[in-house]
């Protein structure tokens, strides 16, 4: 039952198709049209992440900067204890997961769309972030005990956790509506 394809073209003519006398003219205007379409413009968030670095430098050189005198004996300042104070290696883990945190919260493009989402967030880590220094404090009062600095160490990784599944939410959304932009042009 095999054929020989040559046997099947053999007699094969091209249909002669000919062109409406403005095709050149419809093709080229269809291409202007589409080499001249404008985009649409991107809004830049970019600035609200440099604002964002100046505010935590601002905030960080008022903390850090001396208010007492000098002269004051250092006797009566108490040292407060935090998770960084306790040993080198908590030092490190805490700075990483500050940077960290800090470096996805710069990162996030707020726009009218993903708001909402944002604010949630925003909001579950703040709540986080007072947790935190609640249990700062108990490790200032209680002294330094294993449970309270795990469930320091817990807070900090919860707080990156969701800054992560936030910018996973925000990506997954941001790709919803390109989906649904390409099945309306189309």
């Amino acid at each position: 039952m095999q054929q020989d394809i040559r046997e099947e073209i053999k007699g094969y003519k091209e249909p002669n198709i000919e062109l409406s006398a403005n095709h050149a003219n419809k093709f080229e205007k269809l291409l202007m049209a589409e080499m001249h379409q404008q985009k649409p413009k991107k809004k830049n968030f970019k600035w609200l992440s440099i604002a964002s670095s100046i505010v935590l430098l601002i905030s960080l050189g008022i903390k850090f900067y001396p208010t007492k005198n000098i002269e004051q004996p250092i006797e009566n300042v108490t040292k407060e204890i935090s998770l960084g104070s306790i040993s080198p290696e908590f030092e490190t883990i805490e700075k990483y997961y500050i940077n960290s945190i800090n470096l996805e919260i710069s990162q996030l493009e707020l726009t009218d769309e993903n708001k909402e989402i944002i604010d949630g967030y925003l909001s579950k880590i703040a709540e986080l972030t007072k947790e935190y220094k609640s249990l700062t404090k108990e490790l200032n009062t209680k002294g330094v005990n294993d449970s309270t600095i795990d469930a320091l160490i817990s807070n900090l990784q919860l707080r990156l956790q969701l800054l992560k599944r936030l910018k996973k939410q925000l990506k997954e959304l941001k790709n919803l509506n390109n989906t649904q932009n390409d099945t309306q042009i189309i």
